[in-house]
């Protein structure tokens, strides 16, 4: 299996990151590397406990934000869409105003996974609701809310290498 085929997640990593990551798989040592780093799964496994947590996000952060009508998981991102998770927009008129109710929806793949990983997700989404773009500002912002941001997403994208490699799900 050639570099870029299995480590698609992590395409746009340095070249000496890519090496470390490499010799883990060699060795396969990828699947205890993240136990070590991760031993333990969250709780959050419901669609009502996931909106609670994400409102309590929201709550802290972005208390001033057009609010959440629905978080749920969604076992259909990652097949369709190539996401983790999606936040949605849909726009009605009601009388003579536009509304937006926003939806976020997290693949079932962060329902057994650490505490890190829904949250760096659930930052994400949220981030979304002030920022629409990847830029600058969306990533502060999501700095911001988790200062750890950029390390969980890298892990994030080394548990979805090993999935993609045929590995068992760590916290399942």
């Amino acid at each position: 299996m050639s570099t870029a085929s299995h480590l698609k997640y992590l395409a746009a990593y340095p070249a000496h990151i890519l090496s470390q990551v490499e010799r883990l798989i060699a060795d396969n040592r990828l699947a205890d590397h993240l136990r070590q780093r991760y031993p333990d799964a969250h709780d959050v496994r419901t669609d009502k406990a996931l909106y609670g947590y994400v409102q309590d996000l929201k709550d802290e952060y972005l208390r001033n934000a057009e609010p959440v009508s629905k978080v749920a998981y969604d076992s259909k991102i990652g097949i369709v869409q190539q996401a983790l998770g999606l936040h949605t927009a849909i726009s009605r008129v009601q009388g003579g105003r536009l509304k937006a109710k926003h939806e976020i929806r997290i693949g079932t793949v962060f329902r057994d996974t650490p505490p890190a990983f829904l949250r760096m997700i659930a930052v994400h989404e949220l981030a979304h609701l002030k920022e629409k773009d990847h830029d600058k500002a969306f990533y502060k912002l999501c700095c911001w809310m988790e200062p750890d941001y950029h390390q969980f997403e890298f892990d994030v994208r080394l548990y979805l290498t090993q999935l993609d490699l045929g590995g068992e799900r760590l916290w399942a």
